[in-house]
């Protein structure tokens, strides 16, 4: 048994190493980080370097800024997520579906999105979202609604990236939910149906019951990626227009890139932590709760 340990621990150490080396000391550094007010002046002389404790996570909590920027954030999360998880289920219930034909060229042309670059596709997006020359106005025209400014106007810039986003990633938590729809046994509907049970008892009692545990994984993936919004809006309206799409990772990077001041970044950064957590807790202790109240 001994033996046996050893050969275990031998065999796990590389991974471990790589682990420990590459995620939990950069966190701990980073931990330390936030605790003081590392900036560019301490980056050319760590003479200057102070440790500040939590005044860092005081000072952001007292930042206009930040409060915006966790407001569109939410804001972000609220709309995108259900619309997200919504489509991927809809999409995953057709391919699932009998009638659907060319099944595998669905999956691949829905899923391509997930594997394309986010700058490329949001450079293209721009294009499309133009004000002037984009085809999305263009269609709107066609249809005789005057032209939106998508990415100009601060009503309508953050609902713009949750489609894009909403686009781009909806293929990835489609493909699980239909890995979880063919698990559920055929048996079931055959027995269903002889019940008398519509399509959509069928759903409602049987299959968002048997895959609610991957509804609620799915959940708290996409809760947990949307939080961390910051290629598209960096790429497609640079945090504008009125600062209505700073996100929180956004305001992050201009902290620590644009402004140096890193101890203020890493706070921000393990405020985030703090925050996808604990949703993420109350999702699974929600599921918990209902699980338990089911017969």
């Amino acid at each position: 048994m001994k033996r046996s340990g050893l050969i275990g621990w031998a065999l796990a150490g590389p991974a471990l190493l790589v682990i420990f080396v590459f995620f939990l000391l950069p966190v701990a550094g980073g931990l330390a980080l936030s605790l003081t007010d590392f900036d560019l002046y301490a980056l050319a002389d760590l003479s200057t370097l102070r440790f500040v404790g939590l005044g860092n996570y005081v000072h952001l909590l007292g930042t206009r800024l930040f409060w915006q920027a966790l407001g569109n954030t939410l804001y972000f999360v609220v709309v995108g997520v259900p619309l997200s998880i919504g489509l991927s289920l809809g999409a995953a219930l057709l391919l699932n579906s009998r009638l659907a034909r060319w099944q595998a060229f669905f999956r691949t042309a829905l899923f391509a999105p997930v594997v394309t670059t986010v700058v490329a596709v949001a450079v293209i997006w721009r294009y499309l979202l133009h004000t002037r020359y984009g085809l999305v106005n263009e269609a709107l025209g066609a249809l005789g609604i005057a032209p939106i400014d998508w990415l100009g106007d601060p009503h309508w810039s953050m609902p713009a990236i949750i489609l894009f986003a909403v686009w781009k990633n909806f293929g990835y938590n489609m493909v699980i939910l239909l890995a979880a729809l063919q698990a559920v046994p055929r048996d079931l509907y055959e027995a269903a149906r002889v019940d008398g049970a519509g399509a959509w008892h069928q759903f409602s009692e049987l299959t968002l019951p048997l895959i609610r545990p991957t509804l609620v994984m799915v959940g708290i993936m996409t809760t947990a990626g949307y939080f961390q919004l910051f290629a598209e809006p960096y790429v497609m309206t640079q945090g504008g227009p009125l600062r209505s799409t700073v996100s929180v990772l956004y305001f992050m990077y201009e902290e620590g890139f644009r402004w140096w001041n890193l101890g203020n970044a890493s706070a921000v950064a393990f405020l985030l932590f703090v925050i996808i957590f604990a949703l993420s807790l109350v999702l699974m202790r929600l599921d918990r709760d209902d699980g338990a109240r089911r017969p």
